[in-house]
């Protein structure tokens, strides 16, 4: 560690200068998204944090478009389906609950390459499955990189400053939920049927072998990412570690502060009730227009692919609107548009499966899942309030009430008919936009009442300037100062 003129220590920084503006007041924190930049560290990590998650639910839902030649060629019925489809978005709800606090003590590059290289193995070995529980115990395995979202949000909430926070947060999850939409369409109805090409129409043989692209894919991207990226603005966290200017983080005192909010879970039941929702009908969409609409294998993935198309803008709409009704209201600002976003949403949900015209339901399930990604990013407008320190730890327990919520609608729709399924995803969702009203964070205004506690940062303070007296001139005129008896 250097020192400077004075003596005084200079603080690490691996970076000289950033090619983008940064807040010194928010430890180097970016107040501005450029999305055609790829400098380091901001930009650098704003890409890879979304490429990352995208590999992460591409690979996570690549079997998802193949379920009904999977179902065929094993005689799986329903119930077996839908059980490792369960499993498959329940296996990643331990490794959220770790991954926020690995966040706050290691920081995000590390854990994001660890779990894309661990999670393409998997991935490249469902031609070695032949029976339920094979395909059961498979998915749980490749369901760890789900995980990444929880890294994939620590990051930019890293990187970005409060001001774009939620705009930033948005969009690199919304991308990267993308994922889910492009593996239905890629998979599905692009290499399913080049596979079944080359492999003279033999359909088992196609989908056996077909998600060994992907698996090689995303492990070199998880080699990519921790060669090129960054933990922080400043650096990486070993090195800030090493010259003093970052202390050891607990990770169990991490996690128990994010646990011991109140806010955290009111946030973790409306996350169950919109990205819950996302990872459901994931499953769900291709094969409700198989069994709704008769449609072919390629038809349904294509037309399922289409609600994750959405996350192309529609997070970052969520997060952008949180922004901006921050900017005017504060964090009650915050909280209406959230709790708009899951009225939306539940409406929809109701209309949707109403809807028997196969045209309507299309439009009907893309005005859904704007609805839903909406909701999503205005979730994580919110997250990096609660409890700033904690920002890991409270990302995980958020994010892992999605996969909470997923477990327990696709337990509905292994139960239960499709429509009575929808209606319990439905009413849920309008209950869970009720719950925004408990929502009380220190220093911050609530959705009816409380006010916003505004802080100055200190560069901002203005000093009054007080001169100093001349000692010198204050003993001349002294002297020269007549001297006069008390009367």
């Amino acid at each position: 560690m250097s020192e400077i003129q004075d003596g005084t220590p200079e603080e690490y920084n691996a970076f000289s200068s950033y090619a983008i503006a940064v807040d010194p007041d928010q430890d180097d924190k970016a107040k501005e998204i450029k999305l055609c930049s790829f400098a380091r560290p901001h930009m650098r990590a704003f890409h890879c944090s979304w490429w990352g998650f995208f590999c992460a639910f591409f690979i996570w839902f690549a079997i998802a478009p193949l379920l009904g030649e999977i179902r065929t060629d094993l005689n799986l019925s329903k119930q077996q389906v839908w059980t490792s489809s369960i499993v498959g978005v329940g296996g990643t709800i331990f490794m959220r609950f770790v991954l926020g606090p690995a966040c706050d003590k290691f920081g995000a590059r590390i854990p994001m390459a660890a779990i894309l290289c661990m999670a393409s193995i998997p991935t490249a070995c469902l031609g070695f499955v032949n029976t339920a529980l094979g395909l059961t115990m498979l998915r749980l395995f490749i369901g760890i990189a789900g995980g990444t979202f929880v890294m994939c949000q620590f990051w930019t909430s890293r990187m970005f400053c409060k001001e774009v926070v939620g705009t930033a947060n948005a969009m690199v999850a919304g991308w990267g939920n993308l994922g889910g939409g492009v593996t239905q369409l890629v998979v599905g109805s692009m290499l399913f049927p080049l596979f079944k090409v080359i492999y003279d129409g033999d359909s088992e043989k196609a989908w056996r072998t077909v998600c060994v692209v992907p698996a090689v894919v995303v492990f070199f991207t998880g080699i990519m990412i921790y060669l090129i990226s960054d933990d922080c603005p400043k650096g990486n966290y070993a090195d800030l570690k090493k010259h003093g200017v970052m202390a050891e983080i607990s990770a169990a005192a991490s996690f128990r502060d994010g646990a011991l909010n109140f806010n955290t879970w009111i946030l973790f039941v409306q996350y169950a009730c919109c990205f819950g929702v996302e990872l459901t009908m994931n499953n769900a969409a291709a094969l409700y227009f198989i069994d709704q609409f008769d449609q072919s294998t390629e038809q349904a993935a294509a037309i399922a692919s289409i609600f994750g198309w959405m996350n192309l803008f529609a997070r970052g709409l969520g997060g952008y609107l949180s922004d901006k009704w921050n900017a005017y209201c504060g964090m009650r600002g915050r909280l209406w548009a959230h709790t708009l976003l899951l009225l939306g949403e539940g409406v929809m949900v109701l209309i949707f499966v109403n809807t028997k015209s196969m045209g309507l339901a299309i439009f009907i399930m893309v005005i859904f899942s704007l609805f839903v990604q909406a909701a999503e990013g205005s979730s994580f407008g919110i997250v990096p309030y609660i409890n700033p320190a904690a920002t890991g730890s409270i990302s995980g327990i958020v994010g892992a009430g999605g996969n909470v919520g997923a477990v327990c609608f696709g337990l509905g729709f292994r139960n239960l008919e499709y429509k009575q399924a929808f209606y319990i995803m439905g009413f849920s969702i309008l209950g869970s936009a009720a719950m925004s009203a408990l929502i009380f964070i220190k220093g911050c205004s609530g959705l009816l009442c409380g006010k916003d506690d505004i802080v100055t940062p200190a560069s901002k303070i203005e000093t009054l300037s007080v001169p100093v007296p001349d000692v010198e001139k204050v003993e001349e005129a002294a002297e020269e100062e007549p001297t006069t008896s008390n009367k």
